[in-house]
């Protein structure tokens, strides 16, 4: 091990839960947070895929804590990272869909493309921390890199607005849906930005959006975003402590890609493969070699994270660096997608848009060497909202909850509970939920879990499922157990709070 002049305590001698100290003061961590787009619980090896190679992500496992019961705040992209960033649970949370606000702008062109002068979605609410904001205020620089979806151009509710530092990517996952874009947006505070702006792809642009001359583009938003994050984290010196967040947008779709090593190994792969030929109306371009160009798009995911962890050896920063993989949500059937070969949503039921286990349980890997046991699974049921208060344990701060909460937001609340006990192997110290709590107005869906029992309620109506005995939720028991009914349609009626904007209809009694 490298040698440091701080010295290290056993955490079991440590009310508090960071491990390193020096003489002045204590050593906060670095933390990345990786968030993919539309991965299902069962696309990495490490989560039982037999077809696609992810050897970094497999190692990451190894080398960490792999999670089997991690759940992402929604089953959707923009209200699940919406629980991450603010803490609460989408009965409690303003941002509970994809509320887009390009609809309703002016067109503008970029060479003969056109394209809304305003994208995005709806904003957090300015009156309510998010994480970013709660890193700062611990002494970290922030970076994002990929997709905000927390608030439309020109809001309350931009980066620059919000805690961060540094950004790059995409205000608006509307428009994250091409990876060949017109424009991406950036704040930089280093390079004298004083709101997001615009910056205008200027190769891709001499090429239509849509149709074969599409394929001529040669900005691949993907590559650019990662790029910057690099530099981002090749720019940190140890010095201060800082917090990543790498939003890719891979492997959502669309099915496209460079023709590389990658794509090129996938394409002999599948020989015999399917080809999408587009949809009217829809946002994504026919594809040719799907399963190839979906299996390429992890790989290269896979191999994004591989570069992380190498820059964060080479600049020392590897032991003292927290890194959290996970996915928004479980897999989608767009743009020629094709769960079902790949068998993604690990045996679950349900896609993107459901409130059952395939649409909201998803992979969630931590690696922190010396203090995340190396190469455990861990069984302990968390959410997306639980980031925030195991942020703030790992920080130090002792603040949280009642520093961040805002007196004038009526009902202001966070529903999360740390699992850094976990994290660090201290399951008898580990604070397990009541319950865990969605709901999602799209497909008028709420979901339950308490225990292993798991409530379904769509368009009001009830289905129990027992999840130790039936993981893919195929038999509803809820006349045989109508006390268990009871409690969980309980637990909807005390945790749904009103918003007109996201409505969902209620258990009926």
């Amino acid at each position: 091990m490298k040698k440091s002049r701080f010295l290290l305590i056993s955490v079991a001698l440590l009310p508090a839960t960071l491990k390193m100290y020096s003489a002045e003061k204590p050593l906060k961590p670095n933390i990345i947070f990786i968030l993919c787009d539309d991965m299902g619980y069962g696309d990495l090896g490490c989560y039982g895929q037999k077809y696609i190679q992810t050897p970094n992500l497999d190692r990451m496992a190894q080398e960490g804590m792999r999670f089997t019961q991690a759940y992402a705040g929604s089953p959707v992209s923009a209200p699940s990272r919406a629980a991450l960033m603010t803490g609460q649970h989408s009965g409690h949370g303003h941002v509970r869909g994809n509320k887009e606000y390009w609809p309703q702008s002016p067109v503008m062109k970029y060479g003969e493309n056109k394209d809304w002068s305003i994208v995005g979605q709806e904003p957090y609410d300015a009156n309510h921390v998010i994480l970013p904001e709660i890193m700062k205020n611990n002494g970290y620089t922030t970076g994002m890199f990929g997709k905000w979806a927390g608030g439309y151009e020109g809001s309350c509710s931009t980066p620059d607005k919000r805690g961060v530092d540094e950004y790059y990517g995409f205000i608006c996952q509307f428009q994250a849906h091409l990876y060949y874009p017109n424009f991406l947006n950036r704040y930089s505070k280093s390079k004298g930005d004083t709101a997001t702006i615009r910056l205008t792809m200027e190769d891709n642009i001499r090429y239509p959006m849509f149709g074969d001359d599409y394929k001529k583009r040669t900005q691949y938003s993907a590559d650019l975003i990662h790029g910057e994050a690099l530099q981002w984290l090749d720019a940190q010196d140890g010095k201060q402590p800082f917090y990543g967040f790498f939003t890719y947008t891979l492997p959502h779709a669309e099915l496209a890609q460079p023709n590389d090593s990658i794509l090129k190994h996938y394409k002999k792969q599948f020989f015999t493969d399917k080809t999408w030929g587009g949809s009217e109306g829809s946002r994504y371009n026919p594809a040719e070699h799907t399963h190839a160009q979906f299996a390429g798009m992890i790989t290269r995911l896979d191999a994004f994270v591989g570069e992380i962890f190498a820059k964060l050896k080479e600049k020392g920063l590897d032991e003292n660096t927290i890194v959290i993989f996970s996915s928004d949500n479980g897999p989608h059937e767009e743009g020629g997608a094709d769960p079902s070969f790949f068998g993604r949503d690990g045996k679950l039921r349900g896609l993107k848009r459901q409130c059952y286990e395939g649409g909201i349980r998803i992979p969630f890997i931590v690696r922190w060497p010396g203090h995340v046991p190396a190469g455990t699974v861990n069984d302990h049921q968390l959410a997306f909202y639980d980031v925030m208060p195991t942020f703030c344990e790992l920080a130090g701060d002792k603040r949280f909850p009642k520093k961040y909460l805002n007196k004038k937001i009526d009902g202001d609340c966070f529903d999360g509970i740390s699992f850094a006990p976990t994290l660090l192997g201290d399951d008898a110290r580990q604070q397990k939920h009541e319950f865990l709590y969605w709901e999602f107005h799209e497909t008028d869906q709420i979901g339950v879990r308490m225990g292993d029992w798991k409530l379904v309620v769509k368009k009001g109506e009830k289905y129990l499922y027992n999840l130790a005995e039936d993981i893919h939720e195929d038999v509803n028991v809820a006349a045989q157990h109508p006390d268990i009914l009871q409690q969980m349609v309980d637990i909807i009626l005390r945790e749904h709070t009103d918003n007109k904007l996201f409505p969902v209809t209620l258990p009926r009694l």
